[in-house]
Formats: structure tokens, C-alpha cells, sequence
């Protein structure tokens, strides 16, 4: 084991586990943000995304190690009521179905949304490709993001 201090949400913490420890266990069994999902635990489902620095990533396969003095943010960091633009769009575009891989898809088009700031259907299907829904909202993930983008 050993400690590692990181900064969720803007705030700084001290966690004591091994180096292998995949981000997605720390946010949630460490410092119970459970708003990050596990998924399927090969980074292939998109339900664990974050943001580490400005970028999208699969917290299920990142080590704890690799995270280094880089930001980590989390849906529950995301906004601090939950009015983000992308979460307003969910809401009004009615997404989620059962909701579980929502808050991934979110974090992913938030990392897209600022890097470009008017997508094109193209880049937004390119973007979400790796996020799965069981439910298949696919066509209101997308909607939902033209309108985060225009608003």
C-alpha cells in the first residue's frame, strides 16, 4: 500500500491504497462518489468515464499511480448543482432510460464539448462511439449534446 494524494472535484485527498488500484475504486470505495459507474472493467463501456486534466477517461483501467498531480473531475464535480449545460440538455431531450451509463456519456461529451465547441454529427458520433447504452438512447445522447453545443 502506499499514499497518494489527488485532487477530486477541487478538493484535495490523501488515500492509502496499492499502486494498482484503478481510479474508479478509489473514487468510489475511498471517497464515496458513486456517481461513477463500473461497467464492464476493460475500459471498453464508457460508464467509468472522468475527466483527468481536460481529457475523457476510463477510470476502471487507470491506476492510481499513472494520475500523478493531474485533476481528476467526476460527474458530482462536473457542476455544483447540476446545471451544466449538458445536464439541462439531458433533462430536456428526457435521455435517460435507466440511467446507469449516463453519467459516463455526460463526462465524455463535456471532454468534447470543450475541446469543440460546435461538433458537428459527425464528431459527436466519433466522440460518444465508445459509450455504450443498454437502453439505447443513442439518438437523445445526441440530440442532447447539439443542444448542450448551442446553448
Amino acid at each position: 500500500m502506499a499514499v497518494f494524494n489527488i485532487q477530486v472535484n477541487g478538493q484535495d485527498h490523501q488515500v492509502d491504497v496499492d499502486a494498482d488500484t484503478p481510479v474508479l475504486w478509489v473514487l468510489r470505495d475511498q471517497l464515496n462518489l458513486v456517481g461513477t459507474k463500473f461497467g464492464c472493467g476493460i475500459a471498453q463501456c464508457g460508464a467509468c468515464t472522468i475527466h483527468l486534466g481536460d481529457t475523457a477517461m476510463r477510470s476502471c483501467s487507470l491506476p492510481i499511480s499513472n494520475v500523478k498531480d493531474q485533476k481528476i473531475t467526476t460527474i458530482e464535480g462536473l457542476s455544483e448543482k447540476g446545471d451544466h449545460v449538458l445536464q439541462k440538455a439531458w433533462i430536456e431531450h428526457d435521455v435517460p432510460q435507466c440511467g446507469y451509463c449516463q453519467a459516463g456519456q455526460i463526462m465524455t461529451a463535456a471532454a468534447l464539448l470543450k475541446e469543440n465547441k460546435s461538433p458537428s454529427d459527425e464528431e459527436i458520433d466519433t466522440a460518444m462511439h465508445g459509450n455504450l447504452c443498454r437502453c439505447g438512447t443513442y439518438l437523445r445522447i445526441k440530440a442532447a449534446v447539439k443542444t448542450a453545443a448551442s446553448m
